[in-house]
């Protein structure tokens, strides 16, 4: 059966309005141009996207190892036994870490070299940078941090859930009755959510309509709470993989 999540509820998205008011405002007071308004997203792009897959990996694994360790007398384990089962769980995550640091990283990569020939970073004491490197990922952190936190809190319920959990009997499950596929999924659609407005800010450069108006529209468009509206869908059930014999 599917559980509504924490941020399902109208009640709740008062937390999207204040998400909503803390990005205006910072774009407004650091005079944002579309070009500003366009990195400072490719950044919360990269860094929510990549922390949502770092959560998701890092925290069953570390639930995993610490239950397996902590009840291991209740299966007669020892110590050993359970030193390598851990490993090997740790070893597994950091399998996936590595997997999609280079394809998460590799998408980013690519589409800031994409933007940086649009959109020029000028580097302190090196001048207009012609290609994305780490001098230019530094500077467009120093400049654009300020958007995170509302970046973060817009995507606070993909932090509230939990990715794995362990029922009574011991058997893990997926939330929400989602496949594997499907959960790591998940920061990907934070990405194409982020970069929709990208798209608009970039439209509105080239046809001359960069104005606060205009931001204002395409934020609160982006801020919306667009779940609360959605029909819901027909959840599968929580898929369940048993330990006992």
């Amino acid at each position: 059966m599917y559980t509504p999540q924490p941020t399902d509820t109208w009640s709740s998205s008062w937390l999207d309005a204040v998400a909503f008011v803390i990005g205006l405002a910072v774009a407004w007071w650091g005079g944002w141009n579309a070009g500003d308004l366009i990195w400072s997203l490719w950044l919360s792009s990269f860094v929510v996207g990549y922390a949502t897959i770092v959560w998701m990996i890092g925290r069953p694994a570390a639930e995993f190892a610490w239950k397996a360790w902590r009840e291991r007398a209740l299966v007669g384990a020892d110590k050993r036994s359970v030193i390598i089962f851990c490993l090997l769980i740790l070893g597994g995550a950091a399998f996936l870490l590595a997997f999609f640091t280079v394809h998460f990283g590799g998408f980013h990569y690519v589409h800031s070299q994409f933007l940086i020939s649009f959109f020029p970073v000028d580097l302190p004491g090196s001048g207009r940078a012609s290609h994305a490197g780490m001098a230019t990922y530094v500077e467009v952190a120093r400049r654009y941090w300020a958007f995170l936190p509302s970046a973060f809190l817009a995507h606070r319920g993909a932090f509230l859930r939990r990715p794995f959990s362990l029922g009574d009997n011991q058997s893990p499950s997926l939330a929400g009755g989602k496949t594997i596929s499907g959960l790591f999924a998940e920061p990907y659609r934070n990405v194409i959510r982020l970069h929709m407005p990208i798209f608009f800010f970039f439209f509105a450069h080239f046809a001359r309509l960069e104005n606060f108006a205009v931001y204002a529209v395409v934020y609160a468009a982006y801020f919306f709470p667009w779940r609360l509206v959605r029909k819901p869908a027909t959840h599968a059930p929580v898929i369940s993989i048993s330990t006992e014999s």
